[in-house]
């Protein structure tokens, strides 16, 4: 029998209660450089596009302002302030009823959005990079996506082994700084140093991450592994990423975090509804 899911966990305004359909996390890059082609650097259409993703079916929205793809130039925290407050500030009036999250390794980012109304801090470091950011997650009380980041990591045999061993490194630095476990989402960290054979590895045997009965988060949106092997470039992997995320779904987890909110949207309610319907209690 599975690990009994996660207690239900509040993000700003709403409730998300785990195991009973999967959620959607749309992307908002605020950056000149995304990966995918899909930043933004004005705020009115930045805007604009986070409203649409929740018309679409998006429950919760990740602005980031620095780009995290391989080989990406980073920017110092007033610059990522500068393109990613005036965003945050104007959603928070226009949408009073979608929870925010930043998307940020910087503290002082991280206090400014959080005080702004961010609900939600996403961290590709897992609580492993700076101390001090999950002080400020403590102090504002607020829900950590700790996500695995292999990038410099020594390679594994098994790379389950390997993650597992680092969301416990995560877990115990949340521990450690003051953040309740059930505040914690744990993410694989998909695209972020690992291979696509163990990604997929992963992908597999991802009900093996339930053990820590967190919520989970999947972010494989137009990843490498979508569809790079085919030739398809990021803006052309949404039929990779669905066949991905359903997958994922099926594996277990809660939160699919994606570019194209509504085809992702649709492929997860028609997911759950083929799995959901009869775990929802399990």
């Amino acid at each position: 029998m599975p690990p009994a899911r996660p207690e239900p966990l509040t993000i700003g305004p709403r409730r998300f209660e785990w195991g009973r359909r999967t959620y959607v996390m749309g992307i908002l890059n605020v950056t000149p450089d995304s990966f995918s082609g899909d930043g933004l650097i004005d705020p009115g259409r930045a805007v604009q596009r986070a409203l649409q993703m929740q018309q679409d079916g998006a429950d919760i929205v990740d602005i980031g302002g620095e780009s995290t793809r391989p080989g990406w130039t980073p920017v110092d925290a007033d610059e990522e302030l500068r393109r990613v407050m005036p965003v945050l500030e104007r959603l928070r009036e226009a949408a009073p009823g979608l929870p925010l999250s930043i998307d940020t390794a910087k503290p002082q980012v991280a206090d400014d959005a959080l005080s702004a109304g961010a609900a939600l801090l996403n961290d590709v470091n897992g609580l492993r990079g700076d101390p001090a950011l999950a002080r400020v997650a403590a102090q504002h009380g607020v829900p950590v996506v700790a996500m695995h980041n292999q990038r410099s990591r020594e390679p594994s045999g098994d790379p389950v082994d390997a993650l597992h061993q680092g969301l416990m490194a995560s877990l115990a630095a949340a521990d450690d700084a003051g953040i309740p476990r059930e505040r914690i989402i744990l993410d694989p960290g998909f695209g972020f140093g690992w291979e696509a054979d163990e990604s997929y590895e992963i992908l597999r045997r991802l009900p093996e991450l339930r053990h820590w009965r967190r919520p989970l988060l999947a972010g494989l949106s137009r990843k490498r592994v979508a569809g790079e092997d085919r030739r398809h470039l990021p803006a052309d992997r949404v039929e990779g990423t669905i066949a991905l995320c359903t997958i994922a779904i099926a594996g277990g987890a809660d939160i699919i975090r994606v570019h194209d909110v509504r085809p992702l949207a649709r492929a997860a309610q028609i997911a759950d509804d083929a799995l959901r319907s009869s775990c929802a209690d399990a």
